[in-house]
């Protein structure tokens, strides 16, 4: 059966690994949300959060955002490739509700698949 926890194994977690990803990035970007991207050694694919307090203000509006985006690289990491992912959140992504933004970063994913594939 396929597992779809998110563990630590799938996180970015120190410097030097959000630092990796933004050397040489294979890009997917809407006017909201930039997916930066490269591949990594492992079998699956690991993801790495940055939202900015310059756009989104409160910490509760910020939580939402990167929970729905987690959640969402939780029930596709299995239709990515192996890479490492950082997103980045711009201005504009406060207006969105939690179903749009799904959508959106549903759409980066499959961007993101076809780029490195492609």
């Amino acid at each position: 059966m396929t597992s779809y926890t998110f563990t630590r194994e799938l996180r970015l977690l120190t410097p030097a690994q959000f630092k990796s990803v933004f050397s040489n990035p294979i890009k997917a970007s809407s006017a909201e949300i930039t997916l930066l991207a490269t591949p990594n050694t492992m079998a699956h694919p690991r993801i790495g959060l940055t939202v900015a307090k310059r756009y989104v203000k409160r910490a509760n509006q910020r939580n939402r955002i990167k929970r729905v985006i987690r959640d969402n690289f939780r029930l596709h990491q299995h239709d990515l490739p192996p890479v490492d992912i950082v997103v980045l959140v711009r201005n504009g992504v406060l207006e969105m509700d939690n179903a749009e933004l799904k959508k959106l970063v549903e759409k980066l994913w499959r961007k993101l698949s076809r780029r490195y594939n492609g």
